[in-house]
Formats: structure tokens, C-alpha cells, sequence
């Protein structure tokens, strides 16, 4: 009978509808999951006016996706994790430079303060002893900032490097659940499950990198990078790999089949790249910018030390030394040699000491400014940095806006809604219910017929 097989039909649909309501309950908690859902598809009726028709079937397992709010979110992890890892950085330098205790103006500071001190007696050992002291201390100040730099370099260093074996194996993944799926999808079983893991892995990689990523007919992923290099084509996958040349640059390659290419270190974006956008444009240009101050400020008061003359009436030797962004005052100075007097001048003579002096307000060409006074310069860097780190506050603020829409745009359609999974247990039971009702409905009428006909 008819009624029997539509039944039939029904309660099967049914069935199947209540399996991926339960499926979807059971994940609810379950990161990256994505919702799923029967679609059911009516049956035509046969031959036969009398016909209403054949019952229902599950034309398909339904994976409520959006590829586009896919991307989205994808694009919105790789524009977070590139303003996400400069800040801590930033916040570093920022603290380290501005505290007043701590800062390079504070030691050149106190470095000129001692000679105008000085002034009052040049011939003075307590006060000559003072400026050999501040001049050790103006030094350590350099040094140290220039150290907390060092550890800087060595640190993004050392993090970016460890992030090439983690995005190594997320592509081995994804290619390897690329085949899956096209295996899984030419078969005909539900690859929800296959395509939910990869989305995830996809994600966690354009958090490192900024990706391209569009979808292939048999159900894999090419991914590439946005300069254009291929990171994950079918069940192939690129290797990225990290390298330090000599003078202590560091450099990524990517490696696909049998090409190598060059990545640049900023341009690859996502986390890797903020790494990158952070040492080149703001790391190095502040490093060298105070090492140009230190060393300008030490070849200029050695020059000027040189011109003078010592108690004992010599030429006057060098207070500093500089190399390699180390400063350091001359162990074999003694505070009967610093020439503070002029050449030819008398005991008591200060005028070379008042040259030295002058130094603070000379001008000097730093890499991050240009030309600025000495006694501005450490004022002005701290100021271009603090802009700098405002900046990428206003702009991961913003990413994290947007990447957490993202997210809400993904959950709307993709989240499970337990509200709406316990509608659709209701009525898919309710619907079940019915169809056993119609079956019984038939027997009842079976038996009937059989007993008319007996």
C-alpha cells in the first residue's frame, strides 16, 4: 500500500533529521563546528491519476556554510595577528625609554649637568671625578636601551622562527585532509567533519600569514600566499623555512615542489609579518638612530677634549669609546686628564670646558628624524615612538572589531543555536510520530480489507 511506503518514507526522513538535530546538540560546545541539516525532497507520484505521490527522501545532507563569511573571518585573523604582535614590543620600548630614571636624556642629562657644575671650579678633583662618574653612568644608559634592543631582535628572532614548523605542519594537514575529502566526496560520505578540521587549521594559518584561499571542484583548498606563492595545492604543500645571514638578518623561504622563493618579511602579513613590519620600520630605524646620537655625541666631546689641555698642560686624550653600539668611558682617564682648559690656557681656564658644554645644543643627524639639537633628540624619538605605538593600538583595536564580527557573521549561520536544535527535535519527533500514526493507520485499514475478503 501506498500509505505503508510514504509512512515509510517519512519516519525514515525523520529519522535522519532527528540524527543531525542530536549531531549538532552534541557539538554545541565543539570549537569550529559547523551546524548541519537534512534537506528533504518530496516524491513524485507514478503512473496513475490516482497517485498523490511516493513519500519523501533526504536529498542531501546539508552543511549550513558561507564561503564568504569564511574568508572574511580568515582575512580578519591575518589583519589582527599582524597589529597583535608589534604591541607588546612597542609597550617595552615605551617603558624602558620614557622612564625617567632609565631614559638616554636622563644620563645625557646628568652627564651635562655635571659639567656646568665644573664651571665653578675647574681645577676641582671632587668635581672633575664628577663628570668621569656621569659620564659612566650617560653611558650604561645607552647601553643598557641598546641591549633591551638586542633582545628585541633576538626575541621576534627566535619567534618567528618557531612559527615556521607550526605553519609547516598546518599545511601537511591541510593537504593531507584535502585528499580525504575528494577521496571521501567521490564516495559519497559526509565530509562535514573532514572540512570542519580543515577550516580550522585554515584559520590558525591566516592568523600566522595573510592567505588567498578559493575552493576546487573535487572539494580541496589551494591556498596561496597574497604575494602569489602556492602554499597548499591538492594533497601538495609547501615547506617555509627561516634562515640568518651573516651580519644577523633574518629571511624566509618557501619552498613548493621543486621551486624556491624568497617571502618578504613584511609583505607574507599575519603574524609573521607584523614581526617583520615591527623590526623594519620601527626596531632597527630606533636602534640606529641611538646609536647615531651615542656615537655622535662621543666623537664630538673627544674631538673637543682633544683641543684642549690637562692640568698638566698636554693635549687632552678621549673621555669615550663607541663600537658596535657599546659606549664606554676610557679606563686610563684620570680627572687630572680631562682637558677642560683651553690650549695655552692657565690653571683655572675654562673655556674649553664651556666648549663642551655648548656640545648639548649642537645639532645631529639621526636615521629615524633627520637633523635635530642634541639635547632634543632622545625627546623627540621617545615622542616618534609613542606615536608609533598609539598608532598600532588604534589599528588592533580595529582588527579585533572586525575580526569579532567576522566571527558573529560565521556563528549566525554556521554556530549551533541550541534553541533552534530543540524546535527541531520537536517537530521532527512530532513528524516521526505522525508517519508511525499512518502506519498504523494502514494496518488497521489492511486487516479490515483482509477481513471483508474472508
Amino acid at each position: 500500500m501506498s500509505m505503508i511506503s510514504n509512512a515509510l518514507s517519512g519516519s525514515i526522513a525523520a529519522q535522519a533529521a532527528l540524527g543531525a538535530a542530536s549531531q549538532n546538540i552534541a557539538n554545541l560546545q565543539t570549537p569550529g563546528y559547523t551546524r548541519q541539516g537534512v534537506l528533504l525532497t518530496s516524491l513524485s507520484s507514478g503512473a496513475g491519476v490516482r497517485s498523490a505521490g511516493n513519500g519523501v527522501e533526504v536529498g542531501a545532507l546539508m552543511r549550513f556554510s558561507d564561503a564568504y563569511k569564511s574568508q572574511q573571518m580568515w582575512r580578519a585573523a591575518s589583519d589582527q595577528g599582524f597589529r597583535s604582535q608589534a604591541q607588546p614590543y612597542l609597550t617595552q620600548l615605551e617603558r624602558v625609554m620614557g622612564d625617567e630614571k632609565s631614559s638616554i636624556s636622563n644620563g645625557i642629562d646628568g652627564f651635562f649637568t655635571a659639567l656646568n657644575a665644573a664651571a665653578v671650579d675647574p681645577t676641582s678633583t671632587p668635581l672633575r671625578q664628577q663628570i668621569i662618574t656621569s659620564a659612566d653612568a650617560m653611558a650604561q644608559h645607552f647601553n643598557s636601551i641598546d641591549n633591551v634592543m638586542r633582545n628585541q631582535t633576538l626575541s621576534l628572532h627566535q619567534q618567528r622562527a618557531a612559527m615556521m614548523p607550526q605553519a609547516n605542519t598546518a599545511l601537511q594537514n591541510i593537504a593531507s585532509l584535502n585528499q580525504r575529502i575528494s577521496t571521501s566526496n567521490a564516495a559519497g560520505t559526509n565530509v562535514s567533519a573532514l572540512i570542519d578540521a580543515r577550516d580550522q587549521l585554515v584559520d590558525g594559518l591566516a592568523a600566522q600569514m595573510g592567505v588567498e584561499v578559493s575552493s576546487q571542484p573535487d572539494g580541496s583548498l589551494s591556498i596561496s600566499l597574497k604575494s602569489g606563492q602556492p602554499l597548499v595545492i591538492g594533497n601538495m604543500s609547501a615547506t617555509l623555512e627561516s634562515s640568518e645571514n651573516a651580519v644577523g638578518d633574518q629571511s624566509i623561504s618557501l619552498k613548493f615542489a621543486n621551486s624556491t622563493f624568497k617571502i618578504d618579511n613584511v609583505a607574507i602579513g599575519g603574524q609573521i609579518g607584523g614581526l617583520g613590519e615591527f623590526e623594519q620600520n620601527t626596531l632597527r630605524p630606533l636602534q640606529q638612530s641611538l646609536r647615531d646620537l651615542g656615537k655622535s655625541l662621543t666623537d664630538k666631546i673627544n674631538k673637543q677634549l682633544n683641543l684642549g689641555q690637562t692640568m698638566a698642560g698636554a693635549s687632552g686624550p678621549d673621555l669615550f669609546e663607541y663600537n658596535d653600539g657599546v659606549m664606554s668611558i676610557n679606563k686610563n682617564l684620570t680627572t687630572a686628564n680631562l682637558a677642560l682648559a683651553s690650549a695655552g690656557g692657565a690653571a683655572g681656564d675654562s673655556k674649553n670646558l664651556q666648549s663642551l658644554i655648548d656640545i648639548k645644543n649642537q645639532p645631529v643627524t639621526v636615521a629615524w628624524l633627520g637633523q635635530v639639537l642634541m639635547s632634543d633628540a632622545d625627546t623627540q624619538l621617545v615622542g616618534k615612538l609613542g606615536i608609533a605605538s598609539q598608532q598600532n593600538q588604534a589599528l588592533l583595536k580595529t582588527a579585533d572589531t572586525v575580526r569579532g564580527q567576522a566571527v558573529n557573521d560565521w556563528n549566525a549561520t554556521s554556530a549551533v543555536n541550541k534553541d533552534e536544535e530543540a524546535m527541531n527535535l520537536v517537530e521532527f519527533q512530532n513528524m516521526y510520530q505522525a508517519n508511525m500514526k499512518v502506519i498504523s493507520v494502514a494496518n488497521t485499514l489492511f486487516d479490515a480489507t483482509l477481513a471483508m475478503m474472508g
